[in-house]
């Protein structure tokens, strides 16, 4: 059973039995998710930036495991000490919980040192014939209707904050365009250029038959 959990801005943690997968684990922005407790098994990273590398290098190596992100994102987690993963995009990776497929974003993407962190990406995930978007930070873009005809998710997790990424009406266009059943709002409201109208945006999808479910990260629970 895959279960999806949002951690908060665009972190999330999703399990497949007794392994999880963390994305963009931004974690410290919840104080109520114990990353220790976890069963994670690997870490996925979409871009370089500090609100989405968030924690990954501590838990990489607390837990002994492998971060997996574009070559030059996980040469710098190498280099910080941290196992590692290189990757390019547009090729399935198998992992113990499934597999992910990294995909492109349309984002600037830059490490904490300032050198340049690789293209930013987004990922579709691939568990137990369930398949999850996690967009990434990405503008509207053609790909997602490519994305939808190779791909066919059934759930997409998509910034609305605006500013750095799509807004609420762009997200709603870009849900429609992935054919998705559910679309989950994330990055919005962690910072005040990125805050967004919620109601707005179930209101914009619903016009598609998606359904929109939005998750609180106070709700979150070991």
């Amino acid at each position: 059973m895959v279960d999806l959990r949002y951690i908060g801005h665009s972190a999330f943690e999703i399990k497949n039995g007794d392994k999880a997968v963390l994305i963009d684990p931004l974690v410290s922005v919840n104080d109520k998710f114990d990353w220790k407790e976890e069963p994670i098994t690997d870490i996925l990273l979409t871009h370089a930036h500090g609100d989405h590398l968030g924690e990954a290098l501590e838990i990489a190596k607390e837990k002994d495991i492998e971060i997996t992100a574009v070559a030059e994102l996980a040469g710098y987690c190498k280099e910080q000490g941290a196992k590692s993963k290189p990757i390019g995009l547009g090729a399935w990776i198998n992992f113990s919980w499934g597999r992910a497929v990294f995909v492109p974003a349309f984002h600037s993407s830059s490490l904490p040192d300032g050198r340049y962190g690789g293209v930013a990406a987004g990922i579709i995930l691939d568990i137990d014939g369930v398949r999850i978007y996690h967009a990434g930070d990405t503008c509207l873009t053609g790909e997602m209707k490519t994305i939808k005809e190779l791909y066919a998710p059934q759930i997409a997790l998509l910034p609305i904050g605006g500013n750095y990424t799509m807004d609420v009406e762009h997200a709603a266009m870009a849900a429609k365009w992935l054919g998705v059943r559910t679309a989950i709002p994330m990055h919005y409201g962690t910072f005040p250029e990125i805050q967004a109208d919620l109601e707005r945006f179930a209101r914009l999808i619903a016009f598609n038959n998606t359904a929109c479910q939005i998750l609180n990260p106070e709700d979150i629970k070991q």
